[in-house]
């Protein structure tokens, strides 16, 4: 080979690099694509107090772009807002009556119906609460064409979770919290960003929490038998550090796409 046409196969070899490395450059910049339908979630999240739900329900939200419905804070927004359900919740609640199934189902099925962030499908947190419930929730999304992924059961032991809240401290303004042992404030009870006082829950304490945990159990035993019959139960050691929680998480959604 002359050096004419070595110099010319070698510029070939530098003009296929390029090209390469132009191609790679533009995939690299590229926006990712849509979810799809196929990657719709629809799950709801199960665990007594302090087991992680608080944590481990906002991950799901942002990594597969669904809506978090904690029923609880919805049912203290529609209150706040005076809408219709509302109104209503607020008359059943001053009056110390429990707010009905209907109520709860209506609040659900109004945010999957006007809040963007559902179009992908929604976790919810505190709801079903009992069997009759679940059976409600089900009837609605039936008639909205749709149905539940997966029940996910947040599992671990009472004494440990007894161990975790009565160390939990609380930045009331902010709602930041700290653990006594495990997650400790740089400075003993005052919030890291603000310096002000940290907070211990009045209801943070053995006696309530066994009592919680009482009524938590003997009222999801049936609801989490109810999902076990149709086949969307899964349950995940909650004991474990929350990245590995998150991580048996996610390959429950993933593995039912």
């Amino acid at each position: 080979m002359g050096v004419s046409d070595e110099l010319e196969y070698l510029k070939s070899l530098v003009s296929q690099l390029n090209s390469k490395i132009t191609a790679l450059e533009q995939k690299a910049k590229a926006v990712p694509p849509a979810k799809s339908p196929v990657q719709q979630l629809r799950t709801i999240l199960v665990g007594p107090p302090g087991a992680g739900k608080g944590t481990q329900a906002p991950k799901i939200r942002d990594d597969f772009c669904v809506c978090h419905l904690a029923t609880g804070d919805m049912l203290r927004e529609q209150v706040q807002q005076k809408t219709p359900l509302g109104v209503e919740a607020k008359k059943i609640m001053d009056a110390g009556g429990l707010v009905s199934d209907e109520i709860m189902v209506g609040m659900i099925q109004d945010q999957l119906d006007n809040n963007k962030a559902c179009k992908n499908g929604f976790v919810l947190d505190g709801f079903p609460r009992t069997v009759p419930q679940a059976k409600k929730l089900d009837g609605m999304l039936e008639k909205r064409g749709e149905k539940l992924d997966s029940v996910v059961q947040l599992l671990i032991d009472d004494q440990l979770l007894i161990s975790r809240i009565t160390g939990r401290l609380i930045h009331a303004p902010s709602g930041r919290t700290y653990h006594k042992t495990f997650s400790p404030p740089k400075k003993p009870n005052v919030d890291d960003v603000t310096g002000e006082p940290l907070i211990q829950r009045s209801d943070d304490n053995v006696e309530t929490l066994r009592k919680r945990l009482q009524g938590f159990h003997a009222q999801t035993g049936p609801v989490v038998d109810y999902y076990k019959a149709k086949g969307l139960w899964h349950g995940i050691d909650a004991a474990q550090s929350p990245s590995v929680v998150w991580d048996d998480l996610r390959s429950i959604f993933v593995g039912k796409k």
